[in-house]
């Protein structure tokens, strides 16, 4: 059974629909540890509404936070302390999608970070969305988890930008999953196009 921990180098660049689209392609579970922000469509939501396979199972976030900000702030304006220790995987005999919050750095309370809840066995995607800096933020993302000992993949979203593509993996040589192109809808007819696309990649992770 495979555990693919989905993060990004950024917020709002896609890891949502790159989970939808893996646990799609895997009919893996998928668990959002902690969700921050928009309760009443949480992430967790917006993934059921994506998978059209009857394996998937969505898993309850351990913690969820009412304001859309770092883990470590919201916990605090909602009188909550997260504690690391019990953030615990779902128990399942299926495999499991993991969606981060945010970036691998981003605090969850004074002491760690989500790349603490990044378990030695789990293979890391790393999603990644051009823009000015994006280049710098991946390799940082991608070195700081390949120093840990992480197996990494890339799966680039948005419009292609070959020259940022390509110097990202010459650098890294990380293993590219493919590219999530710019979408007018992203709906469950889209989710299984880009699943079935990925397929045989992601099931050799």
């Amino acid at each position: 059974m495979q555990q693919i921990f989905v993060t990004g180098i950024s917020t709002e660049v896609g890891k949502t629909i790159a989970s939808a689209i893996i646990a799609e392609a895997l009919e893996a579970d998928y668990w959002k540890p902690v969700q921050a922000g928009d309760l009443d469509n949480t992430d967790s939501d917006k993934v059921r509404s994506l998978i059209s396979n009857d394996k998937t199972v969505i898993h309850t976030s351990r913690y969820e936070l009412k304001t859309p900000m770092s883990p470590h702030a919201a916990a605090e304006r909602d009188g909550v302390k997260i504690d690391r220790l019990e953030i615990v995987e779902p128990q399942t005999d299926n495999s499991l999608v993991i969606e981060g919050a945010g970036g691998i750095l981003v605090p969850l309370n004074e002491n760690d970070t989500v790349l603490d809840i990044i378990m030695p066995t789990y293979h890391v995607v790393v999603v990644s969305r051009h823009y000015l800096g994006s280049i710098n933020h991946t390799l940082l993302t991608v070195g700081w988890l390949q120093q840990k000992g992480y197996d990494v993949s890339v799966l680039f979203s948005g419009k292609a930008n070959p020259e940022t593509e390509n110097i990202i993996l010459h650098k890294t040589g990380v293993s590219l999953i493919g590219r999530i192109d710019e979408e007018a809808v992203f709906d469950k007819a889209v989710i299984k196009k880009y699943a079935d696309k990925f397929a045989p990649i992601l099931k050799t992770l």
